[in-house]
Order: C-alpha cells, then sequence, then structure tokens
C-alpha cells in the first residue's frame, strides 16, 4: 500500500528536509513528534475541515443570490471531492470508499428524518424528500479522514479481530440506528460487543521519527468525540437541528457520542474495503524498524499479532 499520493510524496519530502535539520534530544523529539501530528491530523481532516468551514462562513456572512445555502454547500462538496482527486489529495480507492459512506449516510438520512429524529430547516433544491444532498457529503467526510489517516500514519495492528466477524457486527450496529425505534434498542449490547472484539487490539501508527501504539478502543472513543464537537459546530451554523435545537441553539446530547462510537466500527470495516487492515510483522522491515532518515524508534516495535 502506498503511504502518499505523489503530492503527498512531494510535501512529505519537503518537510522531512526541514524536520531534519531541527535539534535532538528528548524535549525536542516530543514538540517535533506533537507538531507533526497534529500537522497530519489536519491534512486528513481537510474535506471535512473545508465542510465545516463553508458551514461556517455562511452562518457568518451569506449573500442572497438566488441559491439556497444547502444548494450552495452540495455543489461546493462535489468541487472539493473533484478537486481532491484531479490534484491527487486522494486515491481513487478511498473515492470510491467515500462514495460508499455517501450511500450509507444518506440512506440513514432519509429513514432517520422521516421519523423526526433530526430535520434539515432551509429550503434546498437538491434533495431526496426532506434529505438535502449535501448530508451525505457529512458522512463522506468521516469516509475521507478514515481512508487518509491509514495511509499517511501508515497504521498497523496487532490483534486486530476477524474481518468477518467486523463486517457482522458492523452490519447489525447500522440495522439497530433503524430497528430500535420500533423494537429494543440493542446499542449498549453492541457497545459491549464491541468493548469485546477490540478490546485486545492496538493500532501502531508513525508520526516522524517514532512509531506509537494507542488501544483501538480508545482510539474509536478519540475520533468520536472529535466528531461529536464538530457536530456542535455544524448544528450551531444550521446545517441540521436536533428537536431539541428547534428553539434555541444548545450542546448536542452527549447521547450522541455513544451513537457516534458505534458509527466508528461502521467507518472502519468500510475502509477495510480498500485499506485491508495490516498486522505489525506485515508491514515490512523500514515500517516495523528504523525511522526514516535512518532514525530508530523510541521504543522496539511490539511484535506478535493474531
Amino acid at each position: 500500500m502506498a503511504r502518499f499520493t505523489s503530492v503527498e510524496a512531494r510535501i512529505d519530502a519537503a518537510a522531512h528536509r526541514v524536520l531534519q535539520r531541527l535539534p535532538r534530544g528528548r524535549l525536542a523529539d516530543g514538540l517535533v513528534e506533537f507538531v507533526v501530528f497534529g500537522l497530519k491530523q489536519a491534512w486528513a481532516c481537510l474535506f471535512g475541515g473545508l465542510m465545516l468551514a463553508m458551514i461556517l462562513l455562511t452562518r457568518l456572512w451569506w449573500l442572497e443570490v438566488g441559491l439556497h445555502r444547502y444548494d450552495f454547500w452540495f455543489l461546493a462538496a462535489l468541487a472539493i471531492q473533484a478537486g481532491m482527486l484531479l490534484f491527487r489529495l486522494e486515491t481513487l480507492g478511498e473515492a470510491r470508499v467515500i462514495l460508499i459512506f455517501h450511500l450509507v449516510g444518506t440512506g440513514m438520512e432519509l429513514f432517520k428524518t422521516a421519523v423526526g429524529s433530526w430535520i434539515y430547516p432551509e429550503e434546498a433544491l437538491f434533495r431526496l424528500g426532506g434529505v438535502p444532498l449535501f448530508s451525505g457529503f457529512m458522512y463522506a467526510c468521516v469516509g475521507s479522514y478514515m481512508a487518509r489517516i491509514q495511509r499517511i500514519f501508515d497504521i498497523t495492528f496487532t490483534r486486530y479481530p476477524p474481518v468477518w466477524l467486523t463486517a457482522l457486527l458492523a452490519a447489525a450496529i447500522y440495522l439497530n440506528f433503524f430497528t430500535h425505534h420500533y423494537i429494543f434498542d440493542f446499542r449498549w449490547v453492541l457497545l459491549a460487543a464491541v468493548a469485546v472484539l477490540y478490546g485486545p487490539s492496538f493500532m501502531h501508527y508513525r508520526v516522524f521519527r517514532f512509531r506509537h501504539s494507542m488501544p483501538m478502543l480508545l482510539a474509536f472513543f478519540l475520533v468520536a468525540l472529535f466528531i461529536w464537537i464538530a457536530e456542535n459546530i455544524a448544528t450551531w451554523g444550521g446545517a441540521w437541528l436536533y428537536p431539541s435545537q428547534e428553539n434555541g441553539w444548545t450542546l448536542v446530547s452527549l447521547s450522541k457520542l455513544v451513537s457516534w462510537y458505534l458509527l466508528m466500527l461502521i467507518s472502519v470495516v468500510l475502509v477495510t474495503l480498500v485499506h485491508p487492515p495490516r498486522r505489525v510483522e506485515d508491514s515490512g522491515p523500514m515500517r516495523a524498524g528504523r525511522g526514516r532518515g535512518g532514525t530508530p524508534p523510541s521504543q522496539p516495535p511490539p511484535q506478535g499479532g493474531r
């Protein structure tokens, strides 16, 4: 699996020429890792960041030009997606996964708006029923992020669960988002299943000089928390509203963190369609051993795996 697109490779090479000249030492190394981690995360969030910035800017300032905001967001999202492919900031495989995210998300949106879970308060020409078409791109933002971090952080795993089991659990989670309106809500059972399945799993990722490790369950939570924060910004911008926000904006309920946590599993499973999970021992001597530029990692890479 190529770590970078051709454009990203040039950016990475230029960054390494600068970073390799920086002082060495425990404090300096830690600071460089922290800064590079933030920059890589921002790069992985490029699609979502542009969408969120567009929502905020049009919330603060919008010129009435005969075009609804939702329609503008939809057309802009198409342009962003096309631009990322044209300028080789995204691979075709990732674009296919993002399309799947878009379709899966739109299907959920059609159902959830019909049962009143949330609403889109503004008008739109590009819509299906009560769902403006830009909404699918909000799920695509998550797909874009998940697919890109696999590459740019060179992620490998130990004790990753069988993919067929993760797919079954993801299907059950997706189904529960629909059926809980009519029968028992199994989200806590499903949350326990996620904990059992991914509890032993660790992800290992390279920032700059070193590889780091993190439990998969913690990674799910951190991404879910980030999405919850972004959701608060988006609802403040009027992208959609929950029933509790119709009479004035309030924070999105913390219960949505559980929903986003479960959606993380669906996201991870969809990303495995284009980036199959790699065990640490399958990542090759360069990635599992010495860092780029001949700098040894801060600690020996974990061995073993499933």
